[in-house]
């Protein structure tokens, strides 16, 4: 795949919250279409966004974006304004102007311009979707300032210990699970990051490629280049280390098992409700059982939560239900402990939320894990193993990112489920 060359020169905006947004697109909606596409742009990765919504409806097209995982709105333009930024966003993209019956994907990069020394380049991924009052269009933004390294993925100590560990060791299994959008190939790319040197060969098959990583030769899934395609084939480039995007099917997972037992360290995700799961998924993908325990190293289960804003913020006493529950989940909670309560201000777009950080739950597979996992265990016991042996559940660990004042026990129930 090619890299990324800065095909569009933009500059950022200066841009703090969605008000100011929305007042900047309002002044400048009589520029040329290819001066406002930049604005948008430019605000947007200002604000952190990871997709950027423009919606047709029946007089006026809404633009919307998501921050923080939650859509909001911005602004609405007419119906020609919007039939513009459309043509403009297809030629960019390499999109066919004129189908506008079927879905459509591409993708361009732009050079955004953060002051008079700094640039970087941000790839944009557009798709188009016909509905009832014309295209939709979601821009999905992948700003390489998203990319974070292992200390800033929001690890407790032990955890960061645990998961330097077992990224270093020379071959195995470590997979991260969760829902799409849970912040998995985040992870991965920080565990890449921290394990890259000069001495070790990293091969990756992607679908598709998010970042580009200097030093780390990456590969993208295509017609007649699948993950379990893709994986032999790059098992006979000699590598240390594979990063396949994701299992799917059962060619993938046994392939994945051999490398993980031939001297590999394979990195990939798997869509799980939680990391005691991932034993089970690999069975009913069609995963060969005897290879599945002495394979895999390391089930990460992950979910994203917004953190607390900390310019509007208050501290209060948890209500009796809240405090039965931090009890049910946590050995120890201080006495007269305070919670942190959203409010909303300009800062964090009257959200009462800025920013995300994961909440997470290690699976380890050592010896005792590995002759339990032989004896075809129920994901329950699995669960209650890991956790009588240590394991703290992301619930948990988003409970005491509330108590530490950096989530709210709301979001974390919003992300984990409610206790029953």
């Amino acid at each position: 795949m090619e890299k990324i060359t800065g095909e569009v020169k933009i500059s950022s905006q200066g841009i703090k919250n969605i008000s100011a947004f929305k007042a900047k697109i309002e002044k400048s909606l009589n520029e040329r279409v290819t001066d406002l596409l930049g604005i948008i742009l430019g605000g947007a990765a200002d604000l952190n966004s990871s997709d950027l919504h423009i919606e047709p409806g029946k007089e006026k097209a809404k633009i919307r974006i998501r921050i923080d995982g939650v859509l909001q709105d911005v602004i609405e333009i007419n119906a020609e304004l919007y039939k513009n930024l459309l043509a403009r966003i297809k030629l960019l993209s390499k999109i066919k102007l004129n189908i506008t019956d079927r879905p459509q994907d591409g993708r361009f990069s732009v050079l955004m311009a953060i002051d008079s020394k700094e640039q970087i380049a941000v790839e944009i991924r557009a798709s188009t979707l016909p509905a009832e009052r014309g295209e939709s269009i979601v821009l999905r933004i992948l700003n390489p300032k998203n990319l974070v390294d292992i200390e800033s993925l929001g690890l407790r100590k032990e955890l960061l210990e645990l998961f330097k560990q077992e990224i270093k060791k020379p071959n195995g299994m470590v997979i991260v699970t969760g829902p799409t959008g849970s912040g998995k190939t985040t992870t991965l790319y920080a565990f890449l990051k921290k394990i890259q040197q000069p001495e070790i060969k990293i091969i990756t098959i992607e679908d598709p490629i998010e970042y580009h990583l200097e030093g780390i030769s990456q590969t993208q899934v295509t017609k007649g280049y699948d993950f379990a395609s893709g994986l032999k084939s790059v098992m006979r480039q000699d590598p240390d280390v594979i990063l396949v995007g994701e299992i799917r099917d059962q060619a993938t997972v046994n392939t994945a098992l051999q490398a993980a037992l031939t001297g590999h360290l394979v990195l990939t995700t798997l869509h799980t409700n939680d990391a005691a799961g991932t034993i089970s998924r690999l069975i009913s993908l069609g995963g060969q059982a005897a290879n599945i325990g002495p394979a895999v190293n390391l089930a990460v289960g992950q979910r994203l939560v917004r953190r607390i804003c900390q310019k509007c913020s208050k501290l209060r006493n948890p209500t009796a239900k809240e405090l039965q529950k931090l009890k049910k989940e946590l050995k120890r909670i201080p006495k007269n402990i305070k919670i942190p309560q959203a409010k909303g201000c300009s800062a964090c777009n009257n959200t009462g939320y800025k920013g995300r950080i994961g909440i997470f739950e290690a699976f380890l597979v050592d010896d005792e894990m590995e002759k339990f996992i032989a004896t075809s265990p129920s994901i329950a016991a699995l669960r209650e193993k890991a956790k009588k042996r240590g394991m703290l559940t992301m619930r948990q660990d988003g409970f005491m990112k509330g108590l530490s004042g950096i989530t709210t026990i709301e979001e974390v129930e919003r992300e984990t489920g409610e206790t029953k």
